[in-house]
């Protein structure tokens, strides 16, 4: 195996290579225990991303089942349009302004707006242009998007927004995944992402970093936030789901491997950042469908749901990990 982060996957991937049991009990006690560390990790706050992302190990060593899931999407307020959600502002410089199921994230600075994602090219006018405007927003203040990964879900209104005048930010192998697709609205190469590579814009540093796994060229994000003018560090995981088949150019394992090595590369990120706010690009993974309700029935005084501290941030990122090696091991394992 090639680790992508020499000093930062060292053990990740020396356990990813090292370990390949066969069908047994061996094998299931060695997948058990890494589901044990996702499940300790989760605790009652990280307990649906914890089911998602450790399904099949749970499976196949008959684990225990996972409880305290989320809901799956924002309740629409559009009949017509059931994708449909309300723009929200979470920080005093931070707003939501995707779907039901699907997130855009965007970082109001001293110059312009930095958006991470850009939806579908069907939704993106409504919830992103349209949104910043109930919001009080002038859209032309959108400077860059960042697309944490190239699939249509978040991607695909790229294009449009490029036509708006905004930069887009992707990783290489990203860009090409994306230029291989079939978007109606595509947008033109731009900014070819690096990792540690820092968007500065008027008074904000934004950082994005290179966690392959989901995609090859999935970017994480950590934002600068205020809350009533305290500063916070949000971290964004910018491709969860173990969703890739394995091909022989492609191999699975090898993408498991790669998405455990992310996962330890972004918690020693986020650490370093002291990042205490956790966000993802569906609802259900960061519990977005909870903490809108909630924040809209916010009383003055009452804490930001969003607010988790480090110790969960780093919790959360260490069951993407645990999951990525118990499914990389019940996948060497039925060979």
């Amino acid at each position: 195996m090639k680790c992508v982060y020499a000093t930062t996957c060292l053990l990740a991937c020396s356990f990813l290579l090292n370990a390949q049991p066969s069908l047994g009990q061996s094998g299931d006690k060695l997948i058990q225990t890494h589901v044990d560390a996702a499940r300790a990790a989760a605790g009652k706050d990280h307990a649906f991303i914890f089911g998602r992302l450790c399904e099949g190990p749970i499976k196949a060593v008959k684990a225990s089942p996972v409880t305290g899931a989320v809901p799956e999407a924002l309740a629409s307020t559009d009949p017509a349009r059931q994708w449909y959600a309300e723009p929200s502002r979470v920080f005093d410089d931070l707003f939501f302004l995707g779907q039901t199921a699907f997130s855009v994230w965007g970082l109001r600075t001293s110059a312009g707006i930095i958006l991470v994602d850009s939806i579908f090219d069907y939704s993106v006018e409504a919830e992103v242009i349209e949104g910043l405007r109930k919001l009080g927003i002038d859209p032309a203040e959108i400077r860059y998007v960042i697309i944490s990964h190239a699939h249509g879900d978040h991607s695909g209104g790229a294009g449009i927004l490029q036509q708006h005048g905004a930069r887009i930010v992707m990783s290489a192998a990203d860009w090409d995944l994306y230029e291989a697709g079939k978007d109606k609205i595509k947008a033109k190469r731009d900014i070819v992402a690096t990792d540690g590579m820092e968007i500065k814009l008027g008074d904000s540093k934004v950082h994005v970093y290179l966690t392959p796994g989901h995609t090859h060229g999935t970017i994480s994000t950590v934002l600068p936030v205020h809350e009533n003018g305290q500063a916070h560090v949000a971290a964004l995981w910018g491709g969860t789901l173990f969703n890739f088949k394995g091909t022989p150019e492609d191999p699975l394992d090898q993408r498991l491997k790669d998405y455990a090595a992310s996962a330890v590369h972004f918690q020693q990120v986020t650490q370093a950042a002291g990042a205490d706010i956790l966000l993802s690009n569906h609802t259900a993974y960061d519990g977005t469908t909870l903490k809108l309700p909630m924040l809209a029935q916010r009383k003055p005084g009452d804490a930001n749901p969003y607010i988790i501290g480090k110790d969960a941030v780093h919790r959360y990122l260490k069951v993407a990990e645990e999951c990525a090696i118990a499914a990389g091991l019940v996948e060497s394992a039925s060979h």
